[in-house]
C-alpha cells in the first residue's frame, strides 16, 4: 500500500465526513411510462444546494422523456445500463451507452428529448432496458441566463483509478488519487462512480472542504467511516461538511457469510460534491430561477418563444415522434 493511500485510509474521524441524513428513494412515475427513484427534490430532501434533484431512472420500450424545456440549471445524465438517445433544439444529438455521461447546461433556455434506444438487431426479449442517474445542479444567479451548452463524454475516455484493495473509482469529474476528471462546466460538481469489489474493501476519498456532498447506493452494502450503520441500495446519504473534514471513508462491510456468495452483490455507488450557493431557489417544474417573477417569466417566455426559447417554436424532436402519433 502506498504511503499516500495508507494516510488516506487511516485518516482520523475528525478529518472524515459522516452521514447526517439518509433518504430512501421511493419509486414513482415520471415522463411517459418511465420510473424514477427520486431522493433529492423529494419532500424528504428538498434543499441540498447546489443540488436540485437526483433521479435513478429506468425506462422501457415505449416510455421515456419526450420533448420538454429547461431553464436555470445543469443536468448531468450518467448511464448505468442500456442506451438512451438525446436530441435538442440546438441540433445536438447523442447516443449514451453504459458509462457515458452527458452534461447539459440549460442556461436561459433549452428544449430537448430523452428516449430509450434499442439496437434493432437485438432480440427484444433479451434487450437491456435503459437505467441511469440524472442529477440537476443549480446555476449561480449571475449565470442563470447564459447560452445553453451540451457536453458528452464516452466511457472509454473517462479515467478510472484501480487500487489493489479491490477499489475502482471512475473519475467522471473532480480529482481522485492523482487522477483528474474533465473540467467542470458551469453548474458542475465532482462526480465519482465507485465500486468496492471485495468484502472489507475501503478507501478515503478527499472532497473540497465545505462543499455539499452526498452518496447514492446503487447496489450492495456500504458503511461510512466509524459508524456501524449499514446502508443498502436506493439510499441517498447526505454527508456532513464541517470545516476540517477533508473527505469521506468508504467501506464495504465484512460479513460472516460465505465470501463467494457476497461477491455477487457488488457495492457500487456514486459520490458527488458541489459548492453550495447562497441564493433563493424558486422552481416551477423544469424552470429553476431565483424569484417568483422570474418563474412566471420563464413560463411566458416558453409559451411565447422568446428570451432563449425562440428555438422551441415549432420544434419537434425526431426521436420523440412516436409520442406524438
Amino acid at each position: 500500500m502506498s504511503k499516500q493511500l495508507l494516510k488516506q485510509t487511516q485518516s482520523s474521524s475528525s478529518e472524515a465526513r459522516t452521514v447526517i441524513k439518509s433518504v430512501y428513494a421511493q419509486e414513482v412515475s415520471e415522463g411517459v411510462g418511465a420510473k424514477v427513484r427520486r431522493s433529492i427534490g423529494s419532500g424528504e430532501l428538498r434543499n441540498l444546494s447546489p443540488f436540485l434533484m437526483l433521479d435513478h431512472f429506468k425506462a422501457t420500450r415505449g416510455s421515456g422523456f419526450p420533448d420538454h424545456p429547461h431553464r436555470g440549471q445543469t443536468t448531468v445524465t450518467y448511464m448505468i445500463k442500456g442506451m438512451s438517445k438525446h436530441e435538442d433544439f440546438l441540433g445536438n444529438e447523442g447516443l449514451l451507452h453504459p458509462g457515458d455521461v452527458q452534461w447539459m447546461t440549460a442556461g436561459k433556455g433549452i428544449m430537448h428529448s430523452e428516449i430509450p434506444y434499442y439496437d434493432p438487431s437485438e432480440d427484444p426479449a433479451t434487450a437491456v432496458d435503459p437505467e441511469g442517474m440524472q442529477l440537476w445542479v443549480d446555476l449561480p444567479k449571475e449565470q442563470k441566463f447564459v447560452e445553453p451548452s451540451y457536453q458528452e463524454k464516452k466511457a472509454k475516455d473517462i479515467d478510472m483509478v484501480k487500487l489493489s484493495e479491490g477499489v475502482e473509482i471512475t473519475v467522471i469529474s473532480g480529482e481522485s488519487h492523482g487522477v483528474k476528471g474533465f473540467v467542470r462546466p458551469i453548474g458542475g460538481c465532482w462526480y465519482f462512480d465507485i465500486k468496492l469489489k471485495k468484502n472489507g474493501a475501503e478507501v478515503f476519498q478527499p472532497l473540497p472542504e465545505g462543499w455539499t456532498g452526498f452518496i447514492y447506493v446503487i447496489s450492495g452494502r456500504l458503511q461510512i467511516g466509524d459508524d456501524t450503520s449499514i446502508y443498502e441500495k436506493h439510499n441517498t446519504l447526505v454527508l456532513s461538511s464541517e470545516q476540517g473534514q477533508e473527505g469521506v471513508r468508504l467501506i464495504r462491510p465484512k460479513t460472516e457469510t460465505d465470501e463467494s456468495s457476497q461477491e455477487d452483490a457488488e457495492t457500487r455507488f456514486i459520490l458527488v460534491a458541489g459548492q453550495p450557493l447562497d441564493q433563493p431557489v424558486v422552481q416551477y417544474g423544469p424552470f429553476v430561477v431565483n424569484t417568483n417573477r422570474q418563474a412566471m417569466e420563464a413560463i411566458q417566455d416558453f409559451r411565447m418563444g422568446r428570451n432563449g426559447f425562440e428555438g422551441a417554436v415549432g420544434w419537434e424532436s425526431k426521436i420523440g415522434k412516436e409520442f406524438r402519433a
